[in-house]
């Protein structure tokens, strides 16, 4: 059951092209991350809860709604390579690997910089989970936000995958998040996850994207 201290929120909802996002729907919603709302939007794997990087509140939000405990990883979704390097710490082979794989369905785990919130760090070690999705609506999102959304898979509590339409997103959690976007289908399937914290690449999860060459 989810908590209803969030009742007074009504979420929007936005069609927005998978393709060739609307300017005028991405600008209202960049506006509702920045104003500290809870957004659903579509990546290339799967539907994803998103807020703000600097929002504890709104992260907290995402963590009731999901129901994790402080141990959850979440994963800095970027616009492109310069900006992970803002965030995460990246040598010369970690470079090449994520520019050959990016945008795509992985997320890479990396040694992350003082501009990232301590909470947001694996708990042990100062790591961070980065990726850059191959969907024109997330991408539009960072671009316009210049800067990453802190996101989540949208995985409801006793479910193993993703949910997958965004009107049954919409009846579940109008009153819990700030805005549904309606991109499509856009798959079920978690991201793969890539170590590159060592010189050899260490896959850590297979999922959507081909790990045969790491």
């Amino acid at each position: 059951m989810l908590d209803t201290d969030q009742e007074s929120v009504v979420s929007q909802f936005f069609q927005i092209h998978p393709e060739t996002p609307q300017p005028r729907l991405i600008a209202q919603a960049v506006e509702i991350i920045n104003a500290g709302g809870v957004v659903v939007y579509p990546t290339d794997c799967a539907y994803a809860l998103g807020c703000h990087l600097g929002d504890k509140k709104a992260m907290e939000r995402i963590k009731r709604i999901r129901q994790l405990d402080d141990k959850h990883n979440f994963t800095l979704v970027c616009r492109d390579l310069s900006e992970i390097a803002t965030y995460a710490k990246v040598d010369n082979q970690a470079y090449r690997t994520i520019k050959a794989h990016t945008p795509g369905a992985y997320t890479f785990i990396l040694n992350a910089t003082s501009e990232v919130p301590r909470r947001l760090l694996h708990p042990k070690r100062r790591t961070i989970g980065i990726r850059i999705p191959n969907n024109p609506i997330a991408l539009a999102l960072t671009a316009s936000l210049a800067e990453p959304i802190m996101s989540t898979s949208l995985i409801m509590p006793g479910d193993d995958i993703p949910l997958t339409d965004p009107y049954e997103i919409r009846e579940l959690l109008q009153h819990h998040v700030d805005l549904v976007i309606d991109g499509g289908y856009c798959g079920m399937e978690a991201t793969s996850v890539i170590s590159l914290l060592d010189t050899v690449p260490e896959v850590l999860r297979q999922g959507a994207g081909d790990t045969s060459d790491f």
